[in-house]
């Protein structure tokens, strides 16, 4: 189904102002701490952080060619930046800078932002883990000790936190702890109020009664375990007077354009901002439930201009940010004036809350950084990347390592050269055929006939060839039947179908479908649908005993089993719930019919995230879809709490809304019903549906008027939950079935 996009320009302006001014409050609530942590991290003052996320609020929106992006400053170029500092100084950084975004301008005016997407994914998430290890190495001092580390190499400053961990500063370590704790677990709090705030505001507010209870205003020191602490003022965030605010700025200094180390930093900034930039808008792309795609080119543009603007205000590069982005998408962002908005806003924020700012911990700074810092680089992401097969994992961990031992520049240089080398090893042809392979037209667009092309994949199909693969993809018209045929290549890689993928989730939208061919003698290390795919070298993967258990449950209730099906990843996306939640696997597929009905059925494992990069959630569940041979409402049923109904009616000023009935009080107060068509909604829910939802466990049930989707458990269902579930649905189908004839 063609779902029609929010109006651009002005137009978008007036008619979506409200969604994107409540989006922008969450935003804003978020990019406010982050922003005072990044500058600290990145060797600015913490002001400077601020001044950062308004420049790129307002200058970025101008020009930008993003929807739901936000820009500001962010912790992938904590690294970079902080090593330049500590290099030629802070002006010297602020004129690199500024030279960083003249050439984010030229590169974008010049139409070469492409080249910033042939990067394998892999190699970037191995260097966004090395970020991570980085971050964390450089902030765990502030949150131990309460000081920095002043130790460049970030696996000596690890090793060294183990040597000294008899100096933790207690009355720090506390407030640290507690922060790291509300972030770890504000994700599993179900309660809608304490999502209200974002996480990291809850961490500056929850932190602040430490201050008070031991006194850091006054300076002092105590003695605890024959230990004397110092707690003073220095402890806490420091913020200018607001009334003389513009007295901290730093300005740029051009006096070292001509060493090598100013060079350096200038290339470090640029190829790690541009990348982040552009993976963070493909990312946010694949968020937006519009699927509007983002103007690389012109984001660069808007991104090199915010970032010149910034640094002449003393202030950091500007970069998508995916975390303040995810929020932004969560909480029903329309247009790019969410960005615009959440700049005013933070303006509001430090001009009202400086006195309150200045009495939180820097250790609550600490605890959001290294939070950030161990989401980029956690076990789910090696999990990840060994899901979708053992070299995905190489890939990650080789770069990761590198980048640790030279910078981030050696390390994506590193990881492309293993790369290559892996990809030639399992082509299994020569180095020169290797290459001609590669650059010799990989692929190739085929018109069939009007409304019809076949894009054929040929020889070697990597990275490098992404390029030619994004020129045929723009060439498709909306609404066209694509057919990818894969038969005559011999490798084609996790990049490559990550990219067909992305295309394939946009392209449904505007009526067009995507179908993969010809990989039926191809083989993977994983049952990942974006496993890299060869001829060669892999050997197909087995049943877990968890498959074993469904596949023989499946059997004994005589249901249809199958490890995969040919479905791909964007299966789900026809219901709401996924339309911003990308699936990374779906397996265990079985299926079935009611007797005596013209219902099929299907229940398969599922791992869904929410968010993308390092604001990513994954979650894992069991998902039952009922295709109906008939046309409902649409609706979405799940469990409500008492916070849920007292903010769902401080959205409802955006238009978000529930829908009660008030003879079904009892109901009302246990589940949550929203739909588009009200009136035909309180029409099918009639007293006997009503009452056999109050009487079962609450699932989640969504009708997007063809079909159901109906699942329970955060986690995988097990055999016996599966064989609930069915005959929950049975029954349920019974009262809806009533309803039908009626209607």
């Amino acid at each position: 189904m063609k779902h029609t996009a929010p109006a651009t320009g002005w137009q978008g302006m007036k008619e979506n102002w409200r969604n994107d001014f409540i989006a922008a409050i969450s935003v804003a609530l978020v990019a406010l701490p982050l922003s005072l942590g990044i500058a600290e991290a990145s060797e600015f003052s913490s002001i400077a952080g601020v001044f950062s996320a308004i420049v790129g609020g307002v200058v970025a929106t101008l020009f930008r060619g993003g929807h739901l992006t936000i820009n500001g400053p962010g912790a992938g170029l904590i690294a970079a930046v902080a090593a330049s500092v500590l290099s030629i100084g802070l002006p010297a950084t602020l004129a690199a800078i500024i030279v960083s975004g003249l050439l984010q301008v030229i590169i974008g005016g010049l139409k070469l932002g492409k080249f910033a997407e042939i990067f394998p994914s892999s190699v970037i998430n191995g260097v966004l883990a090395a970020i991570g290890v980085i971050i964390i190495s450089k902030e765990a001092y502030l949150g131990l000790f309460g000081t920095k580390s002043g130790i460049s190499n970030p696996i000596e400053g690890l090793v060294n936190i183990l040597y000294h961990l008899n100096d933790i500063n207690p009355f720090i370590f506390v407030a640290f702890l507690v922060g790291i704790g509300l972030l770890v677990f504000h994700a599993k709090i179900s309660y809608k109020f304490f999502h209200f705030l974002p996480a990291p505001i809850w961490v500056l507010v929850i932190t602040i009664p430490f201050v008070y209870l031991f006194d850091f205003v006054h300076p002092h020191s105590v003695h605890l375990f024959d230990h004397d602490y110092l707690l003073n003022t220095e402890l806490l965030i420091s913020l200018p007077d607001t009334s003389n605010i513009t007295a901290s700025l730093i300005f740029p200094k051009f006096d070292k354009i001509n060493t090598i180390p100013f060079w350096v930093a200038v290339l470090s900034i640029t190829l790690i901002g541009t990348i982040t930039s552009l993976v963070a808008a493909k990312a946010v792309d694949k968020l937006d439930p519009y699927r509007r795609k983002t103007d690389l080119d012109k984001d660069l543009i808007g991104i090199g201009m915010a970032s010149i603007a910034s640094a002449f205000l003393g202030g950091l590069p500007i970069i998508a940010v995916i975390v303040r982005s995810t929020v932004n998408v969560q909480n029903n962002a329309k247009t790019k004036f969410a960005n615009l908005y959440h700049a005013l806003l933070l303006v509001f924020f430090i001009l009202l809350f400086t006195p309150v700012i200045q009495m939180v911990p820097r250790a609550a700074l600490s605890a959001i950084l290294v939070f950030t810092g161990l989401k980029l680089a956690a076990p789910r992401v090696f999990r990840q990347a060994y899901d979708k097969g053992m070299e995905q994992l190489l890939f990650l961990v080789f770069t990761l390592v590198v980048t640790l031992m030279t910078d981030q520049l050696g390390g994506i240089l590193a990881g492309i050269a293993l790369t290559l080398t892996i990809h030639l090893l399992l082509a299994r042809v020569s180095v020169g055929d290797f290459y001609k392979m590669v650059f010799r037209q990989p692929s190739k667009l085929i018109p069939i006939k009007e409304q019809e092309y076949r894009l054929e994949l040929n020889g070697i199909v990597n990275f490098m060839g992404l390029i030619s693969i994004n020129k045929h993809l723009e060439k498709i018209p909306a609404g066209s039947l694509l057919v990818v045929d894969g038969s005559n290549a011999r490798l084609v890689d996790l990049t490559v179908l990550e990219t067909l993928e992305s295309f394939s989730r946009a392209h449904k939208y505007t009526e067009g479908k995507v179908v993969m061919t010809g990989f039926d003698n191809h083989v993977t290390s994983s049952d990942h649908a974006l496993a890299l795919k060869s001829q060669h070298g892999f050997l197909e993967k087995p049943l877990t005993a968890r498959d074993k258990r469904l596949k023989a449950n499946a059997a004994a209730n005589g249901w249809e089993y199958a490890q995969a099906n040919n479905c791909s990843t964007d299966c789900l996306e026809e219901f709401q719930f996924f339309k911003s939640r990308p699936l990374e696997r779906r397996w265990n597929i079985i299926t079935g019919s009611y007797l005596g009905k013209n219902i099929d059925w299907e229940i398969s494992d599922v791992v869904f995230d929410e968010g993308a990069l390092s604001a990513t959630e994954v979650y894992n569940t069991t998902v039952q879809v009922i295709n109906l041979p008939y046309v409902i409402p649409k609706f979405i049923v799940e469990k409500e709490g008492f916070w849920d109904k007292i903010f769902d009616r401080i959205k409802a000023f955006s238009g978000y809304k529930d829908i009660d009935f008030e003879l079904f009080p009892s109901f009302s107060n246990k589940f949550l019903l929203k739909g588009e068509n009200e009136v035909a909604i309180r029409y099918f829910f009639d007293e006997n549906l009503i009452s056999f939802l109050e009487a079962h466990e609450i699932y989640h049930i969504e009708s997007n008027g063809n079909s159901l989707l109906i699942f329970k458990y955060l986690r995988f269902a097990h055999s016996d939950e599966m064989t609930k579930m069915v005959k929950f649905s049975e029954e349920l189908m019974g009262k809806i079935e009533s309803r039908v004839p009626t209607m």
